[in-house]
């Protein structure tokens, strides 16, 4: 696929591989189902815990997503002070409060299950990042919200923070969409093993 250099042409060129990617991951979700999550827990994060007090922002699956809390279990074990993302308004970053599996949850935007409100905030070292597809190069396609990016160029402000997309191996594409504002991912994390992007 080829990138496009105008930004309406890269926005119609989201929109389509949006509609191929949605295909897939119900594809992955419907063979792997539970399996992908297990086997995701299986593999070692390609970072070290930088202090005793390092966080790792994870995700509640929504939909189809691949299930990352049975890794985000593994993670707690392991003294990793773990984390979900909040939406608090459209075209703001996301916040993010402190939650492990098993804790309760409320329901956010989109109906997505959140930490409740009196979890304390956290700004994570590691961000664990959904999405509908991802390439080689070290892009993802989003939800066409831009939450992510946004937060991640916030973030990168602030500290060094390492972002891995996390999908089933069948969300690969050749070559996503990009436009100015994307934000790359450092790592890519599937049931199937860990992806160094080569830019």
């Amino acid at each position: 696929m080829q990138v496009a250099k105008r930004s309406g042409d890269v926005l119609d060129l989201k929109r389509r591989a949006r509609t191929a990617a949605n295909a897939a991951r119900a594809h992955a979700h419907k063979t792997l189902g539970d399996r992908a999550g297990l086997m995701l827990a299986q593999h070692e994060l390609p970072i070290e815990r930088r202090t005793d007090r390092a966080s790792l922002s994870g995700f509640y699956p929504y939909q189809a997503e691949i299930n990352v809390l049975p890794l985000l279990a593994r993670l707690v074990s392991e003294g990793w002070q773990t984390a979900l993302p909040v939406v608090m308004a459209k075209g703001a970053p996301l916040t993010f409060r402190a939650w492990a599996p098993g804790e309760p949850t409320g329901r956010g935007i989109w109906d997505i299950h959140i930490p409740l409100e009196t979890a304390p905030e956290l700004q994570p070292d590691v961000l664990l990042v959904p999405m509908l597809a991802f390439d080689r190069r070290g892009y993802r396609l989003g939800y066409g919200g831009g939450f992510y990016d946004r937060t991640l160029a916030e973030l990168r402000k602030l500290k060094p923070v390492t972002a891995i997309g996390v999908a089933y191996a069948e969300q690969e594409m050749a070559e996503v969409p990009v436009s100015d504002y994307d934000e790359p991912l450092d790592w890519i994390l599937t049931e199937r093993g860990v992806i160094e992007p080569k830019r």
